[in-house]
């Protein structure tokens, strides 16, 4: 950044670098784009991306995650710990960034969580003469606020420290406009947005790549103590085992085709906590089975064995099925998985799974529909998710909030709903006449290519990120 020496920076996430992509983008930026040395601290957990683990100028500090059976104490316990687990949390983000790491030019801190990650860097920053950046993905209160509620001291007192510290950086980046005007006239913090973009290995994927993809993962699309749906039937050992055929591709030769009667594909990813009602999803999925099998006419009294016979012979229909493949870790997770196995659908499938930092973005590439059921507890922030989907070429249904409009245009990248019903209409206008005739998806694919031509992470980053931490760390920007 013309400053004479080889500048460093440590990235700070209080959480599972893994599940941190935003972060994992930081790191690479400020290592191929501004020639910096990195140091990220933060949990393990989940892999990160191979190119950060390749990149020599990065170097992963892991610290020791707070033991997950804590949450399984007796509930007069959890005053206490709310106020030792941050505790604990702040004594060890203190030893990484004071001892464990070399001095940085500059922190740049992911928010939330806000404590005790916000005070730990700023007391970094004052003991190591370093710059402090935050990064605004959120509000942490409002998070803290889900479980709760807004009338909690504990959201409070967390407030006013996310609000104090705030104050404190010589900078900040934030997410979306809204949230930049949320920080400016609420909060008396200027920040500078920094939308989320797809990185270059968001992409839309290949033939032979979906194949090699959906040959990889058929394990986990046909697990053997799940009952059977309309995507498992007719499945047998001898089909998970042959390389030459998925239920979506075939394999002949050198040559790779997608099956006329394959199912439609839908990605959801999801980190199953509370600001996301999955519940939608599975009414909207009842709905669309219940629609169908009206509109089709077809005899409640026969099993639905009948259906997936014809299906396995290679019958098909205007409504396709649908197979819904929903990634991701947390709390939740579970409880639906329970939800799923009781419902009784002809034409729907679901399937959850954990995908590889590499793997993850063939998936998105190779389907067909992306949902997200974000809804933010802040109402400021946009799902990174769909930024994703987006850098893979896949139209997204999202659900309604304040601000998703900064990146969800309807009609042209995607559409938008506000209950399970509407989403089930979107899924039955969406795939009539799967694959070949569904015109609005195909005019909603063209809108998302032609609009993310040239949305792409390195290029933001070096607009809006790079000018600010390079005037942070010269002196020029100070709040």
């Amino acid at each position: 950044m013309g400053l004479g020496k080889r500048c460093r920076a440590a990235v700070v996430v209080l959480g599972d670098i893994g599940r941190s992509p935003r972060m994992q983008y930081h790191a690479l930026s400020l290592a191929r784009q501004a020639d910096f040395e990195v140091d990220i601290v933060a949990y393990g957990g989940s892999d990160p991306h191979s190119a950060l683990l390749e990149n020599k100028s990065i170097h992963i500090h892991t610290m020791r995650q707070w033991p997950s059976r804590a949450g399984i104490l007796p509930k007069i316990f959890r005053p206490l710990m709310l106020l030792l687990k941050p505790l604990i949390q702040f004594i060890t983000l203190l030893w990484f960034l004071c001892v464990k790491i070399k001095a940085p030019d500059v922190f740049l801190v992911q928010n939330p969580p806000s404590v005790p990650t916000l005070v730990a860097v700023k007391w970094a920053s004052w003991l190591r003469r370093s710059s402090f950046i935050i990064d605004w993905h959120n509000f942490g209160y409002t998070l803290l606020a889900l479980s709760l509620g807004r009338s909690s001291r504990f959201v409070s007192v967390y407030h006013w420290v996310e609000l104090h510290f705030g104050k404190m950086a010589n900078g900040c980046l934030c997410v979306t406009k809204a949230m930049q005007h949320e920080l400016d006239q609420v909060w008396g913090i200027k920040a500078t947005v920094l939308y989320d973009q797809p990185p270059e290995f968001f992409r839309p994927a290949l033939l032979e790549e979906k194949h090699k993809l959906f040959c990889r993962i058929k394990k986990d699309m046909f697990r053997s103590n799940s009952p059977i749906d309309c995507i498992s039937y007719g499945i047998t050992s001898k089909h998970i085992q042959d390389p030459n055929t998925t239920i979506f591709t075939n394999q002949i030769g050198e040559n790779y085709h997608l099956k006329e009667n394959r199912p439609a594909l839908i990605v959801s990813s999801t980190s199953w906590t509370p600001d996301e009602d999955f519940g939608i999803l599975l009414e909207a999925a009842v709905m669309y089975d219940r629609r169908v099998a009206a509109l089709l006419n077809e005899n409640d009294s026969n099993g639905e064995e009948v259906l997936w016979n014809e299906i396995d012979n290679g019958k098909t229909f205007s409504y396709p099925r649908l197979l819904f493949v929903i990634t991701g870790k947390g709390p939740e997770k579970e409880k639906y998985e329970e939800k799923i196995k009781k419902l009784k659908l002809k034409r729907v499938g679901f399937r959850t799974m954990w995908l590889s930092p590499e793997d993850y973005p063939l998936l998105l590439g190779s389907a067909d529909l992306g949902v997200c059921l974000h809804t933010s507890s802040s109402g400021l922030d946009l799902p990174m998710k769909v930024v994703d989907m987006f850098g893979c070429g896949l139209p997204v249904c999202a659900v309604s909030y304040s601000c998703i409009t900064e990146l969800v245009k309807v009609d042209k990248n995607g559409l938008l709903f506000s209950s399970s019903s509407e989403l089930a209409d979107e899924l039955m206008m969406l795939f009539k006449n799967f694959p070949d005739e569904c015109d609005a998806l195909k005019a909603l694919k063209n809108g998302v290519l032609e609009m993310g031509l040239s949305a792409r992470w390195a290029n933001e980053w070096e607009a809006n990120a790079k000018p600010l931490i390079s005037k942070v760390i010269s002196g020029d920007f100070n709040l």
